[in-house]
Order: C-alpha cells, then sequence, then structure tokens
C-alpha cells in the first residue's frame, strides 16, 4: 500500500493494491511483459520514488492449491514471473540513486531466490549421500569406518535446524498475533515443501536461462474457500 493514501484497514483479495490512480498511472500502469505484474509494477513504483508501506491489519481471502501438481504450477509461475520482473530492472542493481531498490531488493532476489536454492539443494544432496556413504562403509568396512561420521553429520544439521528455528520463533515473536502452535511445523518442512520450492526455483532459473516460453497456465479452481466478513 502506498503511504499518504489515507485509508483504513479493509479485506482485500491476496495480492490487491491500494495504490494512488495517478502513481500507477503515472508508471505506465499493469503491464504484460512478465507473468508477475504485480511485482514489476512494484519494482516500477520504487524507481519513481514512492514509497510502499505494509498494511498489518488487512485480511487476504484465497483459494490455495490442494495438490502438490497445483502449487508447482502456481509457484512455478510466481518464480518465473519474478525472476522476469527482476531482470526487467536489472539496471538499478547496486546502483545507490535507487536506494534500497538497488541496494537491498534485487540482490536479495538474485541471492535468495535463485543463488541460495541452487546451493541448498546439493547441500541436502550432499548430507543424504554422506549418511549413505558412511553406512555402506560401516556395514562393508566396520574395522576401517568412522563410527562418529554420520553422528558429526547429523550433529551439524540439527544445529542448522535449531538455528533455523530459532529465526523463525525470533519472527513470531515481532509477529505478535501470530499462531505459535504453527511453529513446530518448520523442521516438518524442510523435508518436503523446502525440496519443492527449490524444484520449483531451479525449474523457473533454468527455464529463463535457456530463454523458454513460459505461458500464464490454468489453474483448477474449486471455490473451497468461505469469507468471513466481519463488520
Amino acid at each position: 500500500m502506498l503511504e499518504d493514501v489515507g485509508y483504513h484497514p479493509v479485506t482485500l483479495p491476496l495480492g490487491a493494491f491500494a495504490l494512488r490512480r495517478s502513481a500507477v498511472l503515472e508508471t505506465g500502469g499493469f503491464a504484460s511483459d512478465t507473468l508477475a505484474e504485480d511485482a514489476d509494477l512494484t519494482l516500477r513504483l520504487l524507481r519513481k520514488g514512492w514509497k510502499i508501506t505494509y498494511e498489518m491489519g488487512a485480511i487476504a481471502y484465497t483459494e490455495a492449491p490442494d495438490t502438490v501438481k497445483a502449487f508447482l504450477k502456481q509457484r512455478f509461475r510466481w518464480m518465473f514471473g519474478t525472476l522476469q520482473a527482476t531482470f526487467k530492472h536489472r539496471d538499478t542493481l547496486f546502483r545507490s540513486r535507487y536506494g534500497a531498490l538497488g541496494l537491498v531488493t534485487l540482490p536479495n532476489v538474485f541471492l535468495f531466490q535463485i543463488a541460495f536454492p541452487f546451493v541448498s539443494a546439493l547441500l541436502d544432496v550432499y548430507m543424504l549421500l554422506s549418511l549413505l556413504w558412511a553406512g555402506f562403509q560401516s556395514f562393508y568396512h566396520p574395522a576401517s569406518a568412522a563410527s562418529s561420521e554420520p553422528n558429526h553429520t547429523l550433529l551439524y544439521y540439527g544445529v542448522f535446524l535449531a538455528v533455523d528455528l530459532a529465526a523463525a520463533a525470533l519472527a513470531f515473536v515481532l509477529e505478535r498475533d501470530e499462531d505459535w502452535r504453527l511453529l513446530p511445523w518448520l523442521p516438518l518442512q524442510r523435508f518436503f515443501y523446502r525440496q519443492l520450492l527449490y524444484w520449483v526455483a531451479i525449474r523457473a532459473a533454468l527455464s529463463a536461462l535457456r530463454g523458454a516460453r513460459v505461458g500464464w497456465g490454468v489453474l483448477e479452481r474449486k471455490a473451497t474457500v468461505k469469507a468471513e466478513i466481519g463488520d
């Protein structure tokens, strides 16, 4: 939401904006050259010097994908569209005249949405192969195998999960109305949900490097969301 609009918390669909009409017209409105037109519009507004703020009181209702196939299709479009929007505004990268957009926002996208998924996926594969190799050595060469090797691997991974959980707990502390019952699910999502995001990010990056043509796609809507709108 743009600063100085003068709004009250309202119920909005996911991804909706409350924008100054003059600001949208100034930047040329929504463009059709990316699959993430909202991200592209946001970046263009920031380039023009507008400040966008987050409204904590806004409520969003959305129908989330309820199958892995639909989830992967949706997230691939989001990721590919974000890469398109980021590449479109690559000329702002590391240029101080664009402030946080060029010094923080775009580097964050390239680092955490492109580089890290590749590295994190490789680390997960390395950990799995290390455990399998340690098990193989212990079974076929028990005398020469280092019995503590798998324990070390598990210990380091456990420390990593603990740090990740602590960072998430800090976020819960900062978000006072957050549901703490969700926090214990964090370690579990690393063994399925996170791998799905790795796959999506890697596939989107490789598709972009190949110059593949990607369409909007069709997501099945089941009308399963029941909005309970109060006063």
